[in-house]
Protein backbone atom coordinates (compact mmCIF):
# COMPACT_ATOMS: atom_id res chain seq x y z
CA UNK A 1 0.00 0.00 0.00
CA UNK A 2 1.34 3.16 -1.13
CA UNK A 3 1.95 6.09 1.66
CA UNK A 4 -1.49 8.14 2.72
CA UNK A 5 -1.54 11.88 2.58
CA UNK A 6 -2.71 14.26 5.06
CA UNK A 7 -6.21 15.91 4.29
CA UNK A 8 -6.27 19.73 4.72
CA UNK A 9 -10.21 21.44 4.61
CA UNK A 10 -9.87 25.34 3.34
CA UNK A 11 -12.28 27.66 3.19
CA UNK A 12 -12.24 30.67 1.13
CA UNK A 13 -14.30 33.71 3.21
CA UNK A 14 -15.34 36.84 1.98
CA UNK A 15 -15.80 39.56 3.98
CA UNK A 16 -18.94 42.02 3.76
CA UNK A 17 -17.01 44.12 1.38
CA UNK A 18 -16.24 41.45 -0.69
CA UNK A 19 -12.01 40.93 0.48
CA UNK A 20 -11.27 37.21 0.71
CA UNK A 21 -9.26 36.30 4.12
CA UNK A 22 -6.03 35.06 4.10
CA UNK A 23 -3.33 34.33 5.86
CA UNK A 24 0.49 34.10 5.15
CA UNK A 25 2.49 31.34 6.65
CA UNK A 26 5.70 30.29 8.00
CA UNK A 27 7.03 29.82 4.65
CA UNK A 28 6.25 33.44 3.33
CA UNK A 29 2.84 32.15 1.33
CA UNK A 30 -0.22 33.72 1.49
CA UNK A 31 -3.07 30.58 2.50
CA UNK A 32 -6.47 30.46 2.75
CA UNK A 33 -7.61 29.34 6.12
CA UNK A 34 -8.10 25.85 7.35
CA UNK A 35 -6.20 22.56 8.55
CA UNK A 36 -6.24 19.02 8.91
CA UNK A 37 -9.23 17.27 8.92
CA UNK A 38 -9.74 15.18 12.75
CA UNK A 39 -11.18 11.82 13.43
CA UNK A 40 -14.68 13.09 14.85
CA UNK A 41 -15.28 15.25 12.00
CA UNK A 42 -17.36 16.90 8.35
CA UNK A 43 -14.82 18.32 5.82
CA UNK A 44 -17.32 20.86 6.63
CA UNK A 45 -17.46 20.89 10.06
CA UNK A 46 -13.20 21.37 9.89
CA UNK A 47 -13.32 24.24 7.90
CA UNK A 48 -16.19 26.25 9.97
CA UNK A 49 -13.95 25.38 13.11
CA UNK A 50 -10.28 25.96 11.46
CA UNK A 51 -11.77 29.42 10.33
CA UNK A 52 -13.24 30.32 13.72
CA UNK A 53 -9.58 28.85 15.71
CA UNK A 54 -7.29 31.29 12.80
CA UNK A 55 -9.27 34.17 12.86
CA UNK A 56 -12.07 34.66 15.13
CA UNK A 57 -14.41 34.70 12.57
CA UNK A 58 -17.68 32.45 12.98
CA UNK A 59 -18.24 30.92 9.56
CA UNK A 60 -21.35 29.02 7.48
CA UNK A 61 -19.64 26.28 5.30
CA UNK A 62 -21.25 26.38 1.55
CA UNK A 63 -20.44 24.32 -1.64
CA UNK A 64 -16.85 22.22 -2.70
CA UNK A 65 -15.25 24.78 -4.66
CA UNK A 66 -12.09 22.49 -5.40
CA UNK A 67 -10.03 18.91 -4.50
CA UNK A 68 -6.26 19.08 -5.41
CA UNK A 69 -2.97 18.03 -3.99
CA UNK A 70 -0.54 20.26 -3.03
CA UNK A 71 3.08 19.53 -2.58
CA UNK A 72 4.45 22.17 -0.14
CA UNK A 73 8.09 20.56 0.34
CA UNK A 74 9.61 18.10 -2.00
CA UNK A 75 7.74 14.32 -1.22
CA UNK A 76 5.00 15.90 1.11
CA UNK A 77 1.71 15.76 -0.85
CA UNK A 78 -1.31 17.21 0.61
CA UNK A 79 -4.75 16.74 -0.55
CA UNK A 80 -6.78 19.99 -0.51
CA UNK A 81 -10.32 20.48 -0.01
CA UNK A 82 -12.05 24.03 -0.58
CA UNK A 83 -15.37 25.34 0.11
CA UNK A 84 -16.88 28.70 -0.55
CA UNK A 85 -18.21 30.02 3.09
CA UNK A 86 -20.22 32.12 4.00
CA UNK A 87 -19.97 34.91 7.19
CA UNK A 88 -23.75 34.63 8.11
CA UNK A 89 -23.91 38.58 9.28
CA UNK A 90 -21.00 41.51 9.54
CA UNK A 91 -17.65 40.38 11.62
CA UNK A 92 -15.25 42.09 13.76
CA UNK A 93 -12.07 42.25 11.85
CA UNK A 94 -10.26 39.06 11.70
CA UNK A 95 -7.85 38.35 14.21
CA UNK A 96 -4.33 36.96 14.27
CA UNK A 97 -3.80 33.30 15.95
CA UNK A 98 -0.21 31.73 16.75
CA UNK A 99 -0.84 29.56 13.36
CA UNK A 100 -0.13 32.43 11.26
CA UNK A 101 2.75 35.21 10.75
CA UNK A 102 -0.25 38.10 9.51
CA UNK A 103 -3.66 37.97 8.46
CA UNK A 104 -5.23 40.16 5.51
CA UNK A 105 -8.40 40.74 3.63
CA UNK A 106 -7.44 40.98 -0.39
CA UNK A 107 -9.81 42.65 -2.86
CA UNK A 108 -10.27 40.14 -5.83
CA UNK A 109 -7.94 42.13 -8.51
CA UNK A 110 -4.99 41.89 -5.47
CA UNK A 111 -4.63 37.84 -5.60
CA UNK A 112 -2.84 37.14 -8.26
CA UNK A 113 0.23 39.49 -7.37
CA UNK A 114 0.49 37.43 -4.11
CA UNK A 115 3.04 34.32 -3.16
CA UNK A 116 0.17 31.68 -2.83
CA UNK A 117 -0.28 28.38 -4.40
CA UNK A 118 -2.32 28.27 -7.67
CA UNK A 119 -4.65 25.71 -6.17
CA UNK A 120 -5.72 28.20 -4.02
CA UNK A 121 -5.85 31.08 -6.26
CA UNK A 122 -7.83 28.99 -8.43
CA UNK A 123 -10.46 28.44 -5.32
CA UNK A 124 -10.56 32.33 -4.47
CA UNK A 125 -11.65 32.59 -8.60
CA UNK A 126 -14.32 30.00 -8.72
CA UNK A 127 -15.72 31.40 -5.29
CA UNK A 128 -15.88 35.28 -6.93
CA UNK A 129 -17.11 33.88 -9.49
CA UNK A 130 -20.00 32.44 -7.63
CA UNK A 131 -20.58 34.61 -5.09
CA UNK A 132 -18.92 38.26 -5.22
CA UNK A 133 -21.74 40.30 -7.24
CA UNK A 134 -21.37 44.32 -7.16
CA UNK A 135 -24.57 45.59 -5.49
CA UNK A 136 -27.65 46.87 -7.43
CA UNK A 137 -29.63 45.75 -10.46
CA UNK A 138 -27.33 43.35 -12.82
CA UNK A 139 -26.38 44.67 -16.38
CA UNK A 140 -27.99 43.92 -19.17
Amino acid sequence: MGKLWPVSVKGVVLDAKGRVLLLRNERREWELPGGRLEDAETPEECVVREISEESGWTAEAGPLLDVWVYEPLPGAKVLIVTYGCRLPEAAAAPRLSHEHAEIGLFEAEEIEDLVMPEGYKESIRAWYRREARPSGPTPG
